[in-house]
């Protein structure tokens, strides 16, 4: 995991849209980026859909949020338009990105160990550097301390 008053590594994933969505070309505002494990499972269907649902009040104090997960780039659009999504979702299908945020780790789930995402979002501030980190995150009430973290830089 990233500590905070770092620079935030630069990276440029492809979205759903068709777009290259490059870290170093949002400064000057800030960025969130939700590490989540999987498309359409039921943990990472609540929170995209409450990033979504927030989506306005995150824009409203300047800042881009985007989902990231090792899900390809056509699961993000089958996943975004079965549930309705307007939050972007970036594809990191090598892994890179999670590897380099330190959220790629090992899981352990009934007694089976295995590699996977840890859900973590990050707060990046307009410099580029990171302004909060939300390890091991709990969906419920997340977006909320999110958005109030990006309306108090």
């Amino acid at each position: 995991m990233l500590d905070i008053a770092t620079p935030a590594p630069d990276f440029t994933l492809p979205a759903g849209d068709g777009s290259n969505v490059t870290l170093s070309a949002l400064k000057g505002g800030p960025v969130v980026l939700f590490f989540y494990p999987r498309d359409d499972t039921p943990g990472c269907t609540t929170e995209s859909i409450a990033f979504s649902a927030h989506l306005d009040a995150f824009r409203t104090a300047g800042a881009h949020v985007f989902g990231v997960s090792k899900d390809s780039v056509a699961s993000h659009v089958k996943f975004a338009t079965k549930k309705d999504l307007s939050v972007p979702l970036l594809s990191d299908e090598h892994g890179t990105v999670c590897e380099d945020y330190g959220v790629w780790k090992e899981k352990n789930m009934y007694g089976k160990k295995f590699m996977g995402i840890e859900r973590t979002t990050y707060l990046i501030d307009a410099n580029g550097d990171v302004a909060m980190v939300w390890p091991k995150v709990k969906v419920d009430g997340h977006v909320d301390a999110v958005l109030a973290a990006v309306q108090a830089l």
